[in-house]
């Protein structure tokens, strides 16, 4: 929600500048606008207080937009990983692809509003572009819609068309809403202001709980159903659009007032390209770099510019924070989809986790501001904010060497990493009898197998190619029997033992080299009847065994207690139960016998369950929700306080952009640097603390100033520069 408090959580140190310079995040400063434009009328109050009825419209629509897009960007991890198939790292390189975009299109909208368009048609007319977006994403999760090739290109439309719109408006609606009050109500201004975040956390904690509800909870297709976690979304942007339009006979809207930020960047071009043309050493040098511009702009710009670059400079440690505050949402859910979800009274979907965010930002906001600072200030400990910041950094890291170690502790429940010419197997004895097992060449299996014996871990199996065929030999009851199956690298098999017929059989079968995704649960049958059987699981699932010990494919299952299958036979219909199957785990079962009027089943556990429970990511929830509050809201208003007031837009607007490299960089580590999850999250903690290091060491050395003493000193300087002109000037006509 960074992006959402950028744009609200200044104003508590706003109330003494003037408002267009206050609410318009890129507003082009002092210069009143040009040409003749009608009065702004007075809007009507609300219940005879100062409030202007239209910001009952503004706060409506910002509410259901933030539902629209925090929704939308719970899920969306899980829908590349899931209806795409795509594999981890690149779903985490397209979802901060898409986070990044976000972030970088404020400007776009910034400039359409402030040089063209004016606030309101802005606003307006990227919402249409936005709601377009979330129609196309909604339509292209609909899995009978084309092949993949059709979802994925309607997917990222859908999403570059939800950046524009969601990027664009983000500069503008919390500025339109200000420009509602008039002059005098400064105070009501800033209430506004306190109910428009509440509205952002409020759309962002409810759709980030209910969302994923909508996902996981209720099936479509078949499947999850992300068309309707996509649409429900889309319904309630429509929703934001229709009311925003609906108070336009209330607003008052101000018209374009021209883009600082442009002038900004013009007048360091032109102080960059005036250096490089004047390098020779007979030109005087100048006190500062953005002294070469004074040959078209004046000082006073080009003294704000200064006070500006000093705090952008400190904005170059900031982009790794957001890097690993954002992965909330790809890496950390990917993470709780490996871990039990169960809470005893309600089971939490892995992108459910997310909701905390929010909810902890409105627990700590008041906890940090009424307690733990004014504490820290009666301790008589200087808590700059250069040092909250960098104190913000730290629990970041330390979430993340947490995430790690969790990251640790999931993958003991792993399948082990096979490399070229490694299998695993084991031995599933079906028979009535112990059974000794040995593969020619390989020292395995040194003890007998029990009669249905609960396997013991896989064992590695070594070949000498990318297959082998290996010769097995069975002994049981003083018979020995033999058997060859072809094992391919990077395989994992069972193999079956079993009696049929009268004597000892078996079968090699593959098994699953890798956990359930999301959560789910996989479980197969092996028929050791003589007849075929179908099995009922649930209502929506159907599977045929064939007789004489074959076995069914895996299924993926929600996790569940299976109580009332069934299993149809030619004999009859008989109750078929399957127990508790867990998160993440794999299951046999072996159909063993019909027996007094029920089916008799033995079940093993191929590969573990998800045995960490979600309940630990709560530390590192705790932990990088607290850093954010020490440090985006304090570097916020640091950076607010340290500029002039006709620049401070310029530093909302380089703000923004730290959060989008930090996406940047995030996708560039996924895609060029894959490794171990754990070794990512151990990497993304140093890569933090060196930069703390960093942050530290320029704060430092960093000076404060007060902007407006700065602003009076170039003022004069300026008065006196003015003042020799006119006295060179009258010389020279003198002579």
């Amino acid at each position: 929600m960074v992006g959402d408090k950028a744009r609200v959580e200044m104003n508590a140190f706003q109330r003494n500048e003037s408002k267009e310079t206050l609410f318009t995040l890129f507003s082009a400063g002092d210069d009143p606008p040009k040409g003749d434009f009608p009065l702004q009328k007075k809007s009507p109050k609300l219940c005879g207080s100062n409030y202007p009825l239209s910001i009952a419209f503004i706060v409506v629509n910002e509410f259901c937009e933030r539902f629209s897009y925090y929704g939308m960007r719970a899920v969306l991890t899980l829908y590349f990983l899931s209806f795409f198939h795509w594999d981890e790292n690149l779903s985490t390189a397209v979802y901060h692809a898409f986070s990044a975009l976000c972030y970088f299109t404020p400007v776009i909208g910034a400039i359409m509003a402030d040089s063209w368009l004016g606030k309101y048609k802005t606003i307006i007319y990227l919402s249409i572009v936005y709601v377009v977006g979330h129609l196309i994403k909604s339509v292209g999760a609909i899995p009978s819609l084309g092949n993949q090739a059709v979802h994925v290109v309607l997917s990222m439309v859908g999403l570059f068309l939800i950046a524009l719109g969601t990027g664009g408006i983000k500069p503008c609606v919390s500025a339109f809403g200000g420009d509602q009050f008039e002059e005098e109500h400064t105070s009501e201004r800033s209430k506004f202001f306190s109910i428009f975040y509440l509205s952002i956390n409020a759309g962002s904690l409810i759709s980030t709980f209910v969302t994923p509800v909508l996902r996981g909870d209720v099936k479509c297709f078949g499947e999850d159903c992300y068309a309707l976690a996509f649409g429900v979304p889309a319904a309630l942007m429509v929703l934001a659009l229709v009311v925003f339009i609906a108070g336009s006979g209330l607003y008052r809207k101000t018209p374009p007032q021209g883009n600082v930020l442009l002038e900004v960047c013009k007048c360091i071009g032109f102080a960059i390209k005036n250096r490089l043309k004047n390098r020779s050493r007979e030109i005087p040098k100048r006190d500062h770099w953005l002294d070469w511009a004074s040959e078209k702009y004046s000082k006073q710009l080009i003294g704000e510019v200064k006070m500006v670059t000093r705090v952008l400079f400190l904005f170059i440690p900031l982009p790794m924070f957001w890097a690993l505050f954002d992965q909330q949402g790809s890496r950390w859910t990917l993470q709780a989809t490996k871990m039990n979800a169960d809470f005893g009274i309600y089971v939490l979907q892995p992108d459910q986790m997310q909701f905390l965010n929010p909810l902890l930002i409105l627990v700590f906001i008041p906890i940090f501001d009424l307690g733990l600072y004014p504490l820290i200030n009666m301790c008589k400990l200087n808590f700059t904010p250069i040092r909250k910041m960098a104190t913000g950094m730290i629990l970041a890291g330390l979430a993340f060497g947490l995430a790690a170690v969790i990251e640790v502790k999931i993958n003991e429940t792993d399948m082990p990493r096979l490399v070229p010419k490694e299998s695993l197997i084991r031995v599933l004895n079906l028979a009535k009898n112990p059974v000794q097992v040995t593969i020619q060449d390989k020292d395995l299996f040194q003890q007998p197998v029990e009669s249905f014996q609960n396997p013991a871990e896989y064992s590695k199996l070594i070949l000498n190619g990318e297959q082998q065929s290996l010769h097995f030999t069975l002994q049981h009851q003083g018979l020995t029997l033999a058997f060859n199956y072809t094992a391919k690298e990077k395989s994992v098999y069972s193999l079956i033992v079993f009696e049929a017929e009268g004597s000892l059989s078996s079968r090699l079968i593959t098994d699953l080299e890798a956990k359930p995704e999301n959560g789910l649960a996989a479980v197969r049958f092996i028929n050791g009847l003589s007849q075929d059987v179908n099995l009922t699981i649930n209502s929506r699932r159907f599977i045929a065994v064939q007789k004489n010990y074959s076995a069914s494919e895996y299924s993926l299952l929600e996790r569940d207690t299976y109580n009332n299958g069934k299993c149809i036979t030619e004999t009859g219909e008989f109750p078929l139960e399957l127990g508790l199957l867990d998160f993440g785990a794999s299951y046999t079962v072996v159909i063993t016998n019909i027996s007094g009027g029920a089916v008799g089943t033995w079940k093993s556990e191929d590969i573990k369950a998800n045995n960490v429970h979600m309940a630990w990511q709560l530390p590192q929830y705790l932990l990088i929700s607290a850093g954010e509050v020490m440090f985006s809201i304090t570097g916020l208003a640091f950076s607010y306080s340290q500029s002039p007031a006709s620049m401070k837009s310029v530093l909302q607007a380089g703000w923004l952009l730290t959060v989008a490299v930090g996406n940047t960089f995030v996708l560039i580590v996924a895609e060029a640097a894959p490794m171990a999850q754990w070794a990512e999250f151990v990497l993304f903690t140093v890569l933090l603390f060196a930069v703390c290091i960093i942050f530290s060491i320029m704060g430092y050395f960093y000076v404060s100033v007060d902007p407006e003493d700065l602003e009076e000193t170039e003022e004069k300087r300026e008065t006196s520069s003015r003042g020799n002109t006119i006295g060179l000037v009258t010389q020279k006509t003198k002579l």
